[in-house]
């Protein structure tokens, strides 16, 4: 026999929180503490002090998560998006992960993170239409 369910559809933050708890003590007693995630932040600022690039993201699990980098047009090409990373992969060391993971789209900068020896894991084609999502890791030796 089928129990009926009641299904809806929208933003409920009481349920939100049901199931962020649950699938948080599930895997809690799966993988106990190692399921947490701290925030990570950098950014290269000029002389003036203005941000002209930066990344940000977390680490949890045994990898430093890279959400957001941005460079500021006239500083692209000139090493600072590479100093970044570098500056990432050893607070992803200090924090004890084991590599870095991101995703870009095809029309922004998949071969400089190549460069950097990171290496393609996937593709999603189509997103956004006409474009791919690459997605990329990087073991830490």
């Amino acid at each position: 026999m089928q129990t009926p369910f009641d299904f809806t559809l929208g933003i409920d933050p009481q349920a939100r929180d049901v199931v962020v708890k649950g699938l948080l003590a599930y895997n809690l007693g799966q993988m106990g503490r190692s399921n947490t995630y701290d925030d990570f932040e950098l950014y290269a600022r000029n002389a003036e002090g203005e941000v002209v690039g930066g990344m940000f993201g977390q680490s949890g699990m045994g990898w430093l998560y890279i959400d957001y980098l941005w460079l500021q047009d006239d500083q692209r090409g000139s090493g600072l998006g590479s100093q970044l990373i570098a500056l990432a992969e050893d607070e992803a060391r200090r924090r004890g992960c084991v590599g870095l993971f991101l995703y870009t789209y095809s029309f922004q900068a998949p071969g400089f993170y190549e460069k950097q020896g990171f290496e393609r894991m996937g593709v999603l084609e189509d997103c956004p239409p006409g474009h791919q999502r690459i997605y990329l890791k990087k073991h830490l030796g």
